[in-house]
């Protein structure tokens, strides 16, 4: 394999120093720091009094949240019947009220009166019943199916009330009730993948579609029926800017009013007059993800723990993230149920070297340790696009290959799940442990790229996520943390910081909420949000 060229440490070290973290900036008028010619769309109502926000955003396909996992532009537009709050805590949400009867395991919710889509048609129960069995149908291939594998009957009772029977206890579920719920009068008899709504969503959110100018933007007006009324900003657009350099140049010349930056270019605006910058912690983690259906690592699994060890994580948070994050061991350690006492992995190449030859390695001439003839090494690959993940491939495969794994890193357009050898995985989940455990570890789960399965993992994730006393899913989550660092499905390596820099005229955002994988839960209240004039 020919080696890549990676980043310099000591270079991404010189780099770091004298650059303050993206603080919050002096709150100032709109335009401080621009002229005249860096005035942002939203400032050029023509008068009309009408508010717009222009957010950098990467680019879709389609808007699906009940087949794909991640998408911020889902909470602008659908509602689930239950909503996290800025402590991620499950609230009411198209529900009113709820009960549940712990002996049935059986979930009832009172759905509010008036609720309607961006349609105008009436919002009910039979939508909230249609989108769940969809999700659940197999053929459907939903990522979030196991989120509701436990439901064994959906029941309407009235245009306003349906209960879900579980089969075994789900201590989750009101968090996966957050689900967007999708209306049946449009996707009933459509395929679930492929349908041209969602090209064209209607949802129930406080906002919907105006227009999509495909690879461009997309445009969503204010709904002025929302349920927990209209929203202060007129109209938000999603311009597709989805290089990271590029949003940064835009924001500064005023064509963007907020975007998610890379800590490198959230740094330049610590000081700019007319920006706010937001360091938001999150609970979103990224690590190296060991394709197990690749045959390599059927040979090679036993190599796996010495690459975790080759990993110096406090270093790539300091070069790479320029501090905003920290080093990762384990999936849960913003959780409430993280175990502090797992193995680390800690930076140690010696013992990485020490596992190696302890599996029959030697080196070889090159620099590399071989076995049975062959050289060990391998590829992660990365998608185009995201400069973060970028360069903590780069930054962990040079230390890889320090102690004599040859590691390099592809940056192809599309990521060949099935025929990679390892990818720079993100993952992570900011509301209950079983989020982005269950379905992420399990086996053959919705989740699961990596083709991971270990029976004890399955069985301590099972046990956790069917008790509800709290010392109970404790210990259950420790012993899967135990047994998932004995037998790694993932290399971790950070936890990154979400740096969101907006235009310091933009007012109501909770800056405290701890956010999800790609930043996502900044919009939970952007119907509070407002732009001083």
């Amino acid at each position: 394999m020919k080696l890549k060229k990676v980043m310099s440490f000591a270079l991404a070290a010189m780099l770091t120093l004298g650059l303050a973290s993206c603080n919050t900036a002096k709150e100032s008028d709109r335009t401080d720091g621009k002229d005249s010619q860096q005035v942002s769309e939203s400032e050029q109502n023509n008068g009309s009094g009408d508010s717009t926000l222009v957010y950098g955003s990467a680019d879709y396909t389609r808007i699906n949240p009940a087949m794909d996992e991640h998408g911020e532009i889902n909470l602008l537009l659908f509602n689930g019947l239950t909503a996290h709050d800025g402590e991620n805590q499950a609230v009411p949400g198209l529900a009113e009220t709820w009960e549940y009867d712990e002996a049935a395991y059986t979930y009832t919710f009172h759905i509010r009166e008036g609720i309607t889509w961006h349609d105008g048609e009436p919002f009910t129960a039979d939508d909230v019943k249609f989108t769940i069995e969809a999700i659940m149908d197999p053929d459907n291939g939903s990522e979030n199916a196991p989120n509701f594998e436990d439901v064994e009957e959906i029941t309407v009772i009235d245009d306003l009330t349906v209960s879900f029977r579980l089969r075994e206890p789900n201590v989750a579920f009101l968090d996966y009730m957050t689900m967007a719920i999708l209306p049946k009068h449009l996707l009933e008899g459509e395929d679930m993948q492929e349908s041209d709504f969602f090209r064209n969503p209607v949802g129930t959110g406080p906002y919907k579609l105006e227009s999509w100018d495909v690879g461009q933007s997309i445009v969503l007006v204010k709904n002025e029926d929302y349920y927990l009324g209209a929203p202060k900003i007129d109209t938000v657009i999603f311009k597709i800017v989805a290089d990271d350099n590029t949003q940064a140049i835009q924001l500064e010349s005023g064509e963007l009013d907020m975007a998610l930056l890379d800590p490198k270019n959230a740094q330049n605006f610590s000081d700019k007059e007319g920006y706010t910058c937001y360091d938001m912690t999150t609970a979103d983690y990224r690590g190296i993800l060991f394709n197990f259906g690749n045959e390599y690592w059927t040979d090679h699994r036993d190599i796996i723990p010495a690459v975790c060890y080759a990993i110096d994580r406090q270093a790539i948070v300091d070069s790479v993230l320029l501090g905003q994050g920290m080093p990762a061991y384990s999936p849960l350690q913003r959780n409430i149920y993280n175990n502090e006492n797992v193995e680390h992995y800690a930076y140690d190449p010696d013992k990485a070297r020490e596992i190696l030859e302890a599996a029959g390695c030697t080196m070889g001439e090159n620099g590399f340790y071989e076995r049975d003839g062959e050289e060990i090494g391998f590829v992660i690959s990365v998608m185009a696009g995201e400069q973060d993940r970028i360069d903590i491939a780069q930054a962990a495969a040079q230390q890889i290959c320090e102690v004599g794994i040859h590691c390099t890193v592809d940056i192809p357009a599309q990521i060949d799940w099935g025929g990679q050898m390892a990818n720079l995985i993100g993952w992570g989940s900011p509301f209950d442990a079983d989020d982005h455990t269950y379905k992420v570890f399990g086996t053959e789960k919705g989740a699961n790229y990596s083709g991971y399965s270990n029976e004890k993992v399955d069985e301590y994730l099972t046990l956790a996520r069917q008790s509800s006393d709290p010392e109970v899913r404790k210990e259950y989550y420790a012993r899967f943390q135990e047994e998932l660092a004995k037998d790694p499905a993932y290399a971790f390596i950070c936890y990154i910081d979400a740096n969101y820099v907006a235009d310091s005229s933009i007012q109501g955002i909770a800056k405290d909420t701890v956010l999800g994988h790609h930043g996502v839960g900044i919009f939970w209240n952007i119907q509070e949000w407002s732009i001083a004039q």
